[in-house]
């Protein structure tokens, strides 16, 4: 048992970058882990890793150790899951990674839900429009728009949001109403910017079954849409949310719905991605499927 703790504390701080970020994942306090890896290392009669007051690096026999005991702990730690789950219900810690205002907006009133239906379950919720990194953070599920997938993950479609050009009133009737998606250039227009690559998104429509990105004029740009909604609420200028941020906005007449019927606009479509297929433990499985049927119906690409 000395030997499994001493293994599961190093790989994580591995993972972690610091004995202490991979206490944090285990639950446990720095000292511990740290004496976990003592113990190992006195074991096996080799020093795995080099520790200064602002730096972990592993040795030359560490590095050869993490390579073929990291794959073995993860296989491990399913193969106990899988295990419990055949007399039990699922149960752990399942950490979950989405896009800020899919997060604040969709999943934060879902999970309660969840919860209730699976007590034994903790969530961790990271809230982010960073790019996650799934072996360091421990993330075993992160939901993602199309522009953000990664090669190497595996993503199952979970949902097709429609997406909503707005402006408030006020601005409207200062600047006049857009008619086609072409006149954008002529409006102050609210950006999103990805924050794990600087890249903007994209403003797109269909028209005549063809998708096309009119120019537009990028007066503000931000990497928090919530901010972008606030300002275009305050009368900044037009911006393209997501329809469940939208929403509340429009029926409040804070914001006015734009372009529709006179064009399509590019939907958001949003993935449910883990690392490998090994991933999908009880745990990832239950909550896959709780939100596959948990969203709405009208999300739910044909």
């Amino acid at each position: 048992m000395d030997s499994v703790r001493g293994i599961d504390s190093f790989v994580r701080a591995v993972e972690a970058g610091s004995i202490a970020g991979g206490a944090r994942r285990l639950g446990i306090s720095p000292a511990a882990a740290s004496q976990n890896i003592a113990r190992l290392e006195a074991r096996l009669g080799v020093r795995l890793l080099t520790r200064t007051t602002r730096s972990l690096a592993l040795t030359d026999s560490g590095r050869l150790y993490y390579q073929r005991v990291g794959a073995l702990l993860d296989e491990l730690n399913a193969a106990s899951e899988a295990v419990s789950e055949l007399h039990d219900e699922p149960r752990g810690r399942l950490c979950i990674a989405a896009t800020a205002a899919f997060a604040r907006h969709v999943l934060a009133p879902l999970i309660p839900a969840f919860n209730h239906l699976y007590p034994h379950i903790t969530i961790e919720l990271k809230a982010t429009d960073r790019s996650v990194d799934h072996v360091r953070e421990s993330v075993d599920v992160s939901i993602r728009i199309r522009p953000a997938l990664e090669d190497g993950l595996v993503a199952r479609h979970i949902a097709r949001v429609p997406s909503v050009f707005c402006a408030a009133p006020e601005y409207l009737a200062r600047r006049g109403t857009p008619v086609t998606p072409e006149q954008l250039q002529e409006h102050d227009c609210l950006v999103f910017r990805f924050p794990l690559d600087g890249r903007f998104l994209r403003w797109g429509f269909v028209r005549d079954g063809e998708l096309f990105y009119p120019p537009v004029h990028a007066a503000i740009i931000s990497d928090d849409i919530d901010t972008l909604a606030r300002m275009a609420v305050a009368g900044a200028g037009i911006t393209r949310l997501g329809a469940f941020i939208a929403a509340p906005y429009i029926e409040r007449g804070e914001l006015i719905e734009l372009f529709t019927p006179i064009a399509e606009v590019e939907p958001l479509d949003f993935y449910f991605c883990v690392r490998d297929r090994h991933q999908l433990t009880g745990k990832v499985r239950v909550f896959r499927d709780y939100l596959l049927q948990a969203v709405p119906d009208c999300w739910r690409a044909p």
